[in-house]
């Protein structure tokens, strides 16, 4: 059963559009990584798909672009460890789902009346926290197996514009392959 599940998920991981959104993620990624090396105080946040990907931000288009180019041969020299993040919302989203379904349990059975739920509080309280500390060593495998490719495989950069949009400045950097 369990071989049929990871087959399943293989096939999934591997589809075009999947691998593709997957594989910009890691760029995406790999991009931050360098841009905060070279900007440590400088906002970013980013956003992929299956085009490419966006980094919102106030970054020079010569220091985007150099990154970017840099990330991309970084991946291909087999540096798979730049796709995972420790800010990447794939973080986020395994611990908040963790710590829901940890306060949830706790609360099964606890009755209608509102003292005895009280009464379960410090129990939801300790399940969300070790469901925290188990959600950071657990989102950052979800990143390496599932949401990003460290293989970025014949990925290339198509185009990198940029556009003033109010007080932020966007990015967008598209890819093929």
């Amino acid at each position: 059963m369990s071989q049929s599940i990871s087959n399943t998920l293989s096939g999934f991981l591997e589809a075009p559009v999947i691998s593709r959104i997957r594989r910009n993620h890691a760029l995406e990624h790999a991009t931050l990584h360098i841009l905060s090396g070279h900007l440590p105080h400088t906002a970013l946040m980013g956003h992929s798909d299956s085009g490419g990907f966006w980094i919102v931000g106030d970054v020079a288009p010569e220091a985007l672009h150099a990154a970017v180019q840099e990330a991309l041969a970084r991946l291909q020299a087999g540096e798979a460890e730049l796709a995972i993040h420790p800010n990447c919302g794939t973080n986020y989203v395994t611990a908040g789902v963790l710590a829901g379904l940890s306060g949830a349990a706790a609360m099964m059975s606890s009755g209608k009346r509102w003292q005895d739920k009280l009464s379960r509080l410090p129990l939801a309280a300790s399940l969300a926290t070790i469901a925290l500390i188990i959600a950071q060593p657990l989102a950052l495998s979800v990143q390496r197996h599932v949401t990003t490719s460290g293989q970025p495989g014949a990925l290339e950069i198509v185009s990198i514009t940029h556009k003033n949009q109010g007080p932020m400045t966007l990015h967008r950097i598209e890819t093929r392959g």
